[in-house]
């Protein structure tokens, strides 16, 4: 019996590390939630940073849905950053990561308003079963960038 509380401690103690953890938040004693803020870079263009704050309840087998996105330039964006992405309306998952025993996952979905020269970035969570769908979104435009393409005025 020990052993197996012994196993399951260090079992939690390691699922609260992550190498891309910047914040964590405790909101109460008897609550046993956190809220954790991690870092995450976008693989394919490199110059964004999003952070994610959201609850973590390591000690409880609720399955808390709510989080935040907030993502910005922090480096060069380029055209060819641009061209390796995928340009649909639905995008493309950047993150995943799984939130509770019960089948749920937070996911960061990355998708490309060309109209407007923007990125966007929407959290959200979704439960194989139900649940709440919450989600949040965050932009980065691409003003100002070498992948900011002048758009053509016609005139009359």
């Amino acid at each position: 019996m020990k052993k197996l509380l012994l196993a399951l401690g260090v079992t939690a103690l390691l699922a609260g590390c992550s190498d891309n953890e910047v914040g964590d938040v405790g909101l109460g004693w008897f609550t046993m939630k956190d809220i954790k803020i991690s870092n995450l870079d976008d693989d394919k263009i490199s110059g964004v940073t999003c952070h994610i704050a959201s609850i973590e309840a390591d000690f409880s087998l609720a399955d808390p849905s709510d989080s935040s996105i907030s993502c910005r330039q922090t480096g060069d964006i380029t055209p060819e950053m641009i061209a390796t992405i995928d340009k649909s309306k639905s995008g493309e998952v950047v993150f995943k990561k799984s939130k509770s025993i019960f089948f749920k996952s937070m996911k960061v979905r990355r998708i490309y308003d060309a109209e407007n020269q923007t990125l966007l970035y929407l959290s959200y969570t979704t439960k194989e079963t139900d649940g709440s769908f919450k989600h949040s979104l965050s932009t980065v435009p691409l003003w100002g960038t070498k992948a900011y393409v002048e758009p053509v005025v016609v005139t009359k």
